[in-house]
């Protein structure tokens, strides 16, 4: 399958929107002081409208979530590692991780052109993001055009998910090294992709790394009322949810890897994930706004989970990695 036969017209108009969406709830979580990420204003330049607090305590739970996972990976290889993110929009997490001293060998983050163009010209034109980029590059020019940028230790670049070879070409052309512990993250992303066209990204991450961890941040329990709800208020807005068969439980969660060849697979709702997250931090979230509709918080948080797979030749442990 060649990219010119993917329609990718609505599934991007689709993605484009929640993203936008997405960027603008974590821009007013960050500043209303859910956690820090001087990045993200950047990108996203206006707080905007106030969005509840049942939300922003989602998303507070969504990013300590995924990071906790990723930054254990990362203290698992010692850093000698590399991470794809998948579908990465306007994500600030490679400027995070370099203020934490953190950083894998290579940081990938793939999303489609249009995005990944937009993203470049940010980091062009802001100080603030383009200087830890050289500060991790060792010669005196970054490669850089339309669609893709690349860095000794951070690389973006334009391709659809759905046409894997492509993909595949694209990232050994900067460097993917297969042989290096990998971790791939996906947050809402393969919701949109058909059954078998994420099946097709998991199925290449499983063949390609011998030593990986996937985290998988998406919809989950969609066969309910609330679920129906949620997916009938995305097709209101002529977006579909293309791969919602996956996302009926934990269990069909984890089984899109156990049939992809990952050895070892695991998932909770996020309503565990927020039970478990420090006590101390949580305390300090719940005061900072009132929340009147606490039922509607555990709703949303029972239909979105982390999801996260492993192979492990390398023995260094990935399926000890939990909350």
């Amino acid at each position: 399958m060649t990219s010119r036969s993917l329609r990718v017209g609505p599934l991007y108009g689709c993605i484009h929107a929640e993203y936008n969406a997405s960027c603008h709830c974590s821009r007013f979580a960050s500043s209303k002081g859910y956690w820090k990420d001087p990045y993200i204003q950047y990108f996203v330049r206006s707080v905007g409208e106030r969005k509840a607090p049942e939300i922003n305590r989602g998303y507070y739970a969504r990013v300590q979530g995924v990071n906790h996972l990723l930054d254990a990976f990362i203290r698992k290889a010692e850093c000698e590692c590399q991470v794809i993110n998948l579908g990465a929009g306007l994500d600030t997490t490679f400027w995070r991780l370099k203020d934490k001293n953190l950083m894998p060998r290579k940081f990938f983050e793939v999303d489609f052109p249009t995005v990944v163009a937009r993203k470049i010209h940010n980091i062009k034109t802001k100080p603030p993001l383009s200087k830890p980029l050289i500060e991790t590059h060792s010669t005196d020019s970054l490669l850089l055009d339309a669609q893709s940028l690349d860095s000794d230790r951070y690389c973006i670049i334009g391709a659809d998910l759905r046409d894997i070879s492509s993909l595949d070409d694209k990232l050994k052309k900067f460097q993917l090294n297969p042989e290096l512990p990998t971790l791939l993250l996906s947050e809402c992303v393969l919701v949109y992709m058909t059954p078998s066209q994420s099946s097709n990204v998991v199925r290449w991450a499983a063949e390609t790394f011998h030593t990986a961890m996937f985290i998988n941040y998406e919809q989950v329990n969609m066969g309910d009322r609330f679920g129906q709800v949620m997916v009938e208020n995305l097709q209101r807005r002529q977006c579909s949810l293309a791969g919602v068969e996956a996302c009926q439980s934990l269990d069909s969660q984890k089984e899109r890897f156990l049939r992809t060849g990952w050895q070892h697979a695991d998932a909770l709702d996020m309503i565990t994930v927020y039970s478990m997250l420090p006590r101390a931090d949580m305390e300090r979230i719940e005061s900072l706004e009132f929340l009147d509709e606490r039922e509607l918080l555990q709703q949303l948080l029972q239909h979105y989970s982390i999801c996260w797979a492993t192979k492990d030749k390398l023995n260094l442990g990935l399926s000890q990695l939990a909350f």
